[in-house]
């Protein structure tokens, strides 16, 4: 989408996979500062080597000092931090972990709907049981505590609903979660004794004022000993999401709190199956939770590159919530963090019609219908789910503002175009028709 990397990211991933460039005069000594302290913790100070499963000691030590300032103090043990293969990875280890039992007994899951749809994959591979819960589209997607139990006392009838996933900031919604929200949740977690899946990658990606991110971790110590001691939370982060975007490094990590020790070994024994995560993505999640310092070289390089991309997502965001909601029958409630809007839209019946007689969700149908008339490709809210009788499409914002304005002009004008042509009445019969059609209508004499 035009985004450029941070160079500082690509400078230390470069030093540690070509260590050759060390001696090079083209890179900031602290760059090879970072460089060098990982390669230290690498077998034969290679990248190329295996590091341990849970991840490269001292990036799991520099994830912890992050999380600890991140939470403005709250601890953090880089013994319960473990490296992962992007944020993907983690859940679907922990998953695995959780779940078993056979029918009423199996585990059930609570994920939110609209959800990101790995959640759904993951609880369809290992054939564990969905809940959804369903978040307020008129409160701009808030979690709402109330269905959040009415989804958990209807599930216990056929499941044991261990497991509770948030995602905050939200995909595909884009919300973000209050810390008032997130006490209630967690509370709620507390008394039913549910295990805590918080989904945080887009933790940097915050674009309202009137929004700030709490994570779960910081939210739980502040409500005493009793939840922070009790509560089984984890909590996951990515390379690719936030400022960097930098998927294809598959890097990421997640923070276990309160784990039995003895489940701890089976978590530690499931991630040695798949004997570590790639290196140079743990080297790119180390230039994350440890960047350029205000004293080093490549500070300010750093902090313009970094605010400049946060900037331009915030008025993405912004745009295209304004042009979205100056659309007749598209409703688009505020992007307040992440990188996707989910807008509401009307579609006439007529359209409904046409969709079902071929077999497919009317979302589906406007989204092929925008995608072959226009090229833009957005995907539908029947993917994430969506309460029945809604119909919705996710986007991105991360086309440059200049491509955003034209893609969503044509969006605009292509959906009034689907409005006229699926909200034109049957057309009308000829007068001759029409005696025939009366005629044919009368009762028999």
């Amino acid at each position: 989408m035009g985004q450029q990397p941070i160079t500082f990211l690509r400078q230390v991933v470069a030093l540690c996979c070509y260590p050759q460039l060390l001696e090079s005069p083209s890179f900031p000594e602290d760059a090879k500062q970072r460089a060098q302290r990982i390669l230290q913790d690498c077998g034969g100070q290679s990248l190329g080597s295996y590091s341990a499963s849970q991840g490269v000691e001292c990036i799991r030590q520099h994830v912890a000092d992050y999380i600890t300032q991140r939470d403005q103090g709250v601890p953090s043990d880089w013994n319960n931090i473990y490296l992962t293969t992007g944020a993907s990875d983690g859940i679907m280890s922990i998953l695995k972990l959780l779940v078993s039992g056979q029918d009423t007994c199996r585990t059930g899951v609570m994920i939110p709907i609209p959800q990101y749809p790995l959640y759904s994959a993951a609880i369809s591979e290992l054939e564990a049981v969905h809940i959804n819960y369903y978040l307020d589209e008129d409160n701009c997607w808030a979690l709402d505590i109330e269905e959040l139990q009415r989804a958990y006392l209807t599930a216990k009838q056929h499941c044991q609903p261990r497991v509770l996933c948030i995602i905050n900031p939200g995909n595909p919604t884009g919300q973000v979660q209050s810390k008032k929200c997130i006490e209630e949740v967690l509370h709620f977690a507390y008394e039913e004794n549910m295990f805590v899946m918080a989904d945080e990658v887009y933790q940097d990606n915050v674009y309202s004022s009137d929004c700030q991110f709490h994570s779960f971790k910081k939210v739980l110590y502040e409500m005493g000993p009793e939840y922070f001691n009790n509560v089984e939370l984890v909590s996951f982060h990515s390379t690719s999401k936030g400022y960097t975007g930098e998927c294809g490094f598959r890097g990421g990590y997640m923070e276990v709190l309160n784990m039995d020790p003895q489940v701890k070994v089976q978590l530690i024994k499931l991630l040695s199956v798949r004997l570590c995560p790639p290196v140079a993505g743990q080297a790119a999640m180390d230039v994350i939770v440890n960047p350029p310092k205000e004293h080093e070289p490549s500070y300010a390089q750093f902090t313009k590159e970094k605010s400049s991309v946060l900037d331009v997502l915030a008025h993405k965001a912004r745009l295209t919530e304004r042009i979205l909601n100056s659309v007749p029958g598209i409703k688009c409630n505020p992007v307040q963090g992440a990188m996707y809007a989910f807008p509401r839209i009307f579609i006439p019946p007529r359209a409904i019609q046409e969709a079902q007689a071929r077999s497919m969700a009317p979302d589906m149908l406007y989204c092929l219908k925008l995608l072959e008339e226009t090229g833009i490709c957005v995907v539908p809210g029947s993917g994430f789910g969506q309460r029945e009788g809604t119909y919705h499409f996710r986007m991105t914002v991360l086309p440059s503002p200049e491509k955003l304005k034209v893609l969503l002009g044509k969006l605009k004008d292509f959906h009034l175009c689907f409005l006229e042509e699926y909200s034109q009445e049957e057309p009308q019969l000829s007068r001759s028709s029409q005696h025939q059609h009366r005629e044919n209508s009368k009762p028999d004499a």
